[in-house]
């Protein structure tokens, strides 16, 4: 029998090597992940936000939001899929539905933070936390609600933001003994805590590198102890400056001849969101409808 996706997420982090993950906010960048070779995509909460919505990442998706976009995502790729569940909706009891319906949806990977509601990026300052005893039975949740014993909960902690490092450790050793496969460590501030997160907890764990955040990059060869690094911005971030450059080069221009190097060719794009296998779908049944009807 063919390894599923959410067996394959669970083999990677499990074995290893190194899983190096770009988010995306829609089916489109998860396609363009898979076309670029990666090997799994996280559905980021943030990029949703960020392009649905126009919005900070500040708790405003909500799960129907949320799993419609998962559910896309999953139709446009066969990669394996981490998605960011921000608090989980609501106590525990909400969090039993909201992995129902993303494992429904087509997630391989949940990912649930112990922010007190409305969550913040983890990457902002003014955040606030949940009790570690009220993550715990979230996470409890999380496992009892699971269909499949390979769906991956990765449990992340915002503890380091406002306790600091050694109670954001504590939080994750309790994450994980309350049953979490992976355990993240948001916004490591140091070099050193980057490293420190594997070897006093030795478990799988995700590293998140964001691009103007707290954590300083460390080079994925360095990584030793993690089994998934996290680029949840990288693609966005590029989109965002690309499409700038292209609209200022049209408007200072009144052309695209300035910016056509920046630009998919027609037919690339095309293929990217598979029109010559829906063009063969409608010759197909065209063809089988002008059978029958003869």
């Amino acid at each position: 029998m063919a390894e599923t996706t959410t067996q394959l997420l669970r083999r990677r982090i499990t074995t290893g090597p190194l899983l190096v993950v770009p988010g995306a906010a829609n089916a489109l960048t998860a396609r363009l992940v898979e076309e670029a070779g990666f090997e799994a995509v996280y559905v980021t909460g943030a990029g949703i936000a960020n392009t649905f919505l126009g919005l900070p990442d500040i708790g405003l998706v909500t799960l129907t939001e949320l799993t419609a976009h998962v559910a896309a995502i999953r139709d446009a790729t066969d990669l394996p899929l981490i998605v960011d569940a921000d608090t989980g909706f609501g106590n525990a009891v909400s969090v039993r539905r909201t992995v129902r319906d993303l494992e429904r949806a087509g997630a391989d990977g949940i990912q649930l933070e112990d922010q007190l509601f409305p969550k913040r990026c983890g990457h902002f300052g003014g955040k606030q936390l949940v009790g570690t005893e009220e993550m715990v039975q979230k996470i409890h949740a999380a496992v009892d609600a699971r269909r499949d014993d390979d769906l991956v909960i990765v449990a992340r902690t915002d503890a380091r933001a406002t306790e600091g490092f050694d109670a954001a450790i504590d939080r994750a050793g309790a994450y994980r003994e309350a049953g979490a496969d992976v355990t993240f460590v948001e916004a490591p501030q140091t070099v050193e805590e980057v490293h420190a997160v594997p070897e006093r907890l030795p478990c799988p764990q995700l590293v998140n590198f964001v691009e103007g955040g707290k954590t300083p990059f460390v080079p994925l060869e360095d990584l030793q102890g993690y089994s998934i690094a996290l680029f949840a911005n990288a693609a966005l971030q590029g989109a965002i400056k690309g499409t700038l450059q292209v609209l200022d080069g049209l408007r200072a221009t009144g052309s695209l001849d300035a910016v056509a190097h920046q630009l998919t060719g027609w037919q690339e794009r095309q293929r990217l969101v598979a029109k010559p296998f829906y063009d063969a779908l409608e010759e197909r049944y065209a063809t089988r409808s002008a059978a029958v009807s003869s």
